[in-house]
């Protein structure tokens, strides 16, 4: 008994100690005043300056990333779920919920630069690479493509239903978007502007975070009914892993430099999967905030950074800074 006992001391003390070397809490930046839901966050490399579209406030905060501190904010947005920053024309992109707008806003002093209206319920923002043009997943569905210089609309995919997070994959100029009340992830040709083919789940709903590898070769999906990460050939559509993973997921990201997917959930968790031989298997479970579902991992800062909202628990919204190990 005391073997067995000395054994199992030794597991969870090696679990504790796996946990602790995959992310480590870095710091903390606090977003004064900010209430409600946090939705995504992009990030200005150049100026070092994280971008945080805080819904419940319909704001945007502008994080100075050296620093540590808030530097500017915009007010009067309605409902701001998607961000980015597009290098080329040095503009802020925002797309609000509430009006279905995409507004831009200049990089260096955050100016207003244009709007686009959509209709209803602009979220995630994508850039393409290639042409620099702005993709905005919308309405009751479909992909709006934006020229960020023209600050108009130039292109209009259909979908099925409302696209949650959607990836596009450069090489193969096809995008792969989440599109749960239709329950599948859509495949859309790019140039020829139309949905090719749809791949499902069978016993899984509500996907809504994804993310796509370095090389093109696989998306990573999570479903909330149940709670599971799914790796998928991007040729094939086929399910090559199915992983239990936290509960309301909002974020994933693969690490390529460290083989590893991280996954943030509304549950206050962050699992971390690890590469090896066979596949991914769960590495750690690192605690993060009740609520803190959004999350943004920069490969070129090398940090995770996790959106914390305000609470009873904590009178200040903010970004907790994870680093990885090792």
């Amino acid at each position: 008994m005391q073997i067995a006992a000395l054994l199992i001391g030794l597991l969870v003390t090696s679990a504790a100690a796996r946990a602790e070397e995959a992310l480590v809490l870095e710091g903390k930046i606090a977003l004064p005043g900010v209430a409600g839901r946090i939705d995504h966050m992009a990030v200005d490399l150049a100026r070092k300056r994280l971008l945080v579209a805080e819904l419940g406030n319909g704001t945007l905060d502008v994080v100075d990333l050296t620093g540590g501190r808030r530097v500017a904010q915009v007010t009067g947005l309605h409902e701001p779920q998607g961000v980015a920053y597009v290098q080329k024309t040095d503009l802020v992109v925002v797309a609000g919920a509430g009006d279905g707008s995409v507004r831009l806003f200049r990089g260096d002093n955050l100016s207003p630069a244009g709007t686009v209206a959509l209709g209803n319920d602009a979220d995630n923002v994508r850039v393409d690479p290639r042409s620099g043009n702005v993709i905005v997943g919308y309405g009751s569905g479909g992909l709006a493509i934006i020229d960020p210089e023209k600050r108009q609309k130039v292109g209009d995919i259909k979908l099925a239903a409302h696209p949650e997070s959607f990836q596009l994959d450069a090489g193969s100029g096809r995008i792969f978007a989440n599109v749960p009340d239709a329950g599948h992830i859509a495949v859309v040709d790019l140039a020829s502007a139309r949905q090719v083919a749809s791949w499902t789940e069978a016993g899984l709903r509500a996907n809504f975070p994804m993310a796509i590898d370095a090389t093109g070769a696989m998306i990573a999906t999570v479903y909330r009914q149940p709670a599971q990460l799914v790796l998928l050939d991007t040729t094939t559509g086929a399910a090559t892993q199915r992983l239990d993973t936290c509960s309301d997921a909002d974020d994933v990201f693969f690490d390529a430099k460290r083989r590893r997917i991280y996954v943030s959930c509304g549950a206050g968790d962050v699992d971390v999967f690890q590469a090896d031989a066979v596949g991914y298997r769960p590495l750690a479970r690192v605690a993060t905030s009740s609520g803190a579902r959004t999350a943004l991992f920069v490969p070129e800062l090398d940090r995770l950074f996790v959106a914390a909202r305000a609470s009873l628990l904590r009178s200040d919204a903010a970004l907790l800074v994870f680093r990885p190990l090792p």
